[in-house]
């Protein structure tokens, strides 16, 4: 699987912004699907994600985005969103889009993984 983000983009504090991410690569209904994003200075963190059609999960949101973020995708166009509204500048980070094989019921902790990873885009918020 290749992934393929994009969507970032330079915006005020309040904006929104739509992050899309286009996967080649047979079966893409059955991955898992995520959003991460890293600021500098900080560690990843798993934003967002949505399980596949084979998967055992709900859906996750980090706290922090809970209310203003949402993720979805469209299978028959292979593509996963990440639709951010009132954007803050701590929302400021590289993001990018993952994807694992449905093995997994959690998202966080050991047995979380993610097998494949796109190449990130900038989000920048400014105040």
């Amino acid at each position: 699987v290749q992934l393929q983000a994009s969507g970032g983009g330079l915006v005020q504090a309040g904006d929104s912004l739509r992050l899309s991410c286009a996967a080649s690569g047979r079966a893409f209904a059955i991955y898992d699907m995520g959003w991460f994003r890293r600021a500098p200075g900080k560690e990843r963190e798993l934003v967002a994600a949505i399980g596949g059609s084979d998967s055992d999960t709900t859906t996750y949101y980090l706290d922090s985005v809970k209310g203003r973020f949402t993720i979805s995708r469209d299978n028959a166009k292979s593509t996963v969103y990440l639709q951010m509204n009132s954007l803050k500048p701590e929302d400021t980070a590289v993001y990018y889009c993952a994807a694992r094989r449905p093995r997994y019921r959690d998202w966080l902790g050991p047995r979380s993984e993610f097998d494949y990873w796109g190449q990130g885009t900038q989000v920048t918020v400014s105040s």
